[in-house]
């Protein structure tokens, strides 16, 4: 199978959990937005990523391919068998998607090198200021593919970051005595809300292709905070259980600047 993805994209990784779990051998091709995106609109029909080409088949969308996924390779199931649980694993999945996800990646690109006075409006009151140093001393570009966009004035900070934190601690306390978000095995739900949740903190184990000073890095105040330290706990025993580190193998993206589309579904 070829997986064409954004290696940051919280809908490629949340197709990349489900592969892994299914201990599918898959092949990423790595999609810079702009020249790159023609491939997958021969595909696909449409220029948004994940596409997943497996054979004959291709599949676009997210969502679409974790269904195609379980329905085909029906070993390991990434669903549970009671109904009532597989419907609540897709509503937490749409969630993840439509809310959480999105209200993430607002706070990305400003955050990492913004401003001082955006910095100042999203940044919790006290915080210190070598750490607004380190912030800015982050390559911008390694966030410009998913900053297009996304983020916005002092106001939708607030908004998108009082949204990430009270889905935190709802997730904090779903988690609190069990292992997984629905059932006793890792579902569709636990990897869209896994993936949803790297813009606010990228994993520090080598689960993902990104330079390794990025590995552990995160939004201040959210990532190095004890209130939510129970979910990121919760995330890397996660990445221990589904993930081998390395497993998969990518291609070098086409070669393109970036272009100010969506990429991603």
């Amino acid at each position: 199978m070829d997986l064409y993805q954004f290696e940051l994209s919280a809908y490629c990784e949340k197709v990349r959990l489900a592969l892994d779990a299914k201990g599918l051998a898959y092949r990423k091709v790595e999609v810079t937005p702009g020249v790159g995106q023609i491939e997958v609109f021969q595909k696909s029909g449409q220029r948004r990523v994940p596409v997943l080409v497996d054979g004959a088949e291709t599949i676009a969308d997210s969502t679409a391919i974790l269904h195609y996924l379980d329905r085909q390779y029906p070993d390991a199931p990434i669903l549970p068998e009671d109904r009532r649980d597989r419907a609540l694993c897709w509503l937490l999945e749409d969630w993840a998607d439509s809310v959480l996800t999105p209200q993430a990646a607002k706070l990305v690109p400003l955050v990492w090198g913004g401003d001082a006075a955006t910095r100042s409006a999203l940044l919790p009151d006290g915080t210190p200021e070598p750490i607004k140093t380190l912030l800015g001393a982050v390559p911008q570009e390694l966030f410009s593919a998913i900053s297009t966009g996304v983020g916005g004035g002092p106001e939708t900070l607030r908004t998108a970051r009082q949204g990430v934190e009270t889905a935190l601690m709802f997730l904090v306390e779903r988690l609190e005595d069990r292992a997984y978000l629905v059932g006793d095995r890792p579902t569709v739900a636990d990897f869209a809300v896994a993936a949803g949740t790297l813009a606010l903190k990228v994993p520090a184990g080598p689960y993902l292709d990104v330079p390794s000073g990025l590995r552990g890095r995160g939004v201040p105040g959210i990532a190095d905070s004890a209130l939510y330290a129970p979910f990121f706990e919760w995330r890397d025993r996660l990445y221990e259980t589904v993930r081998t580190p390395g497993a998969s193998q990518g291609t070098p993206p086409t070669t393109s600047g970036p272009t100010p589309i969506v990429i991603e579904s």
